[in-house]
């Protein structure tokens, strides 16, 4: 593992690189590499420990019974997945992790992040209290992407998720980390018709784009 760039993730804010081994053994930490399209949890499965990605990346994928899936939500090098499921013993997952692109995952063990260490070490109530911090900003993802999705029209989903990103990003040049297809499922919206209206907006003035790289062109809330 490298601990250089775990010591970089929200997860393990505020602790030094000197006490993240100690941490790691006491977390039963370990290693694993998926190649891109690998199914890494599966929906209907119960799992006791929660996912860290340390490379690459992985989208939460949502299956329904006709066939038809949607990207429920992305997550990047240093942030986490599963960690609500594996706090609820017994709780089964309602959506696939799949690698978006290869990569690699550190698992930590719920149970024992959860409880202290016998030594009631301090970096293991920081850990707490950044799961805690995560938690809290995954929620406010999870209302930004309702509304995302609260409009009828592609457009107006369109211009709700990249007026968000550029404030997120603090510019209005920015990359934002779907495909076309992932960013279609993402909106809820046909891959087409999403292509169909991108060139609209484009030839209309309101950005210029290329692949997953945009520039906007003004003011579009």
């Amino acid at each position: 593992m490298n601990l250089s760039l775990l010591v970089q993730s929200e997860l393990f804010r505020g602790i030094r690189e000197e006490d993240l081994g100690a941490l790691l053994s006491c977390l039963n930490a370990h290693e694993k590499r998926f190649a891109k399209g690998s199914t890494i949890y599966r929906a209907g499965e119960t799992v006791r420990e929660i996912g860290l990605v340390e490379l690459g990346s992985v989208n939460i994928v949502v299956n329904f019974y006709w066939g038809d899936s949607h990207i429920f939500g992305h997550v990047e090098a240093g942030q986490i997945f599963a960690e609500t499921y594996a706090a609820i013993p017994g709780k089964e997952l309602l959506a696939d992790v799949v690698a978006s692109e290869e990569c690699t995952v550190v698992f930590l063990d719920m149970f024992r992040l959860l409880n202290t260490c016998s030594s009631g070490c301090d970096f293991h109530n920081q850990i707490i209290q950044n799961l805690v911090r995560i938690s809290a900003s995954k929620n406010l993802g999870l209302s930004a992407r309702m509304m995302h999705t609260a409009s009828r029209s592609i457009r107006e989903r369109l211009l709700s998720y990249l007026s968000y990103q550029a404030q997120e990003k603090g510019s209005s040049h920015f990359r934002i980390p779907f495909s076309r297809q992932e960013l279609a499922d993402y909106l809820g919206v046909d891959r087409s018709a999403l292509s169909s209206e991108l060139g609209k907006m484009q030839r209309d003035g309101l950005l210029r784009f290329h692949k997953n790289e945009f520039y906007l062109e003004r003011d579009m809330t």
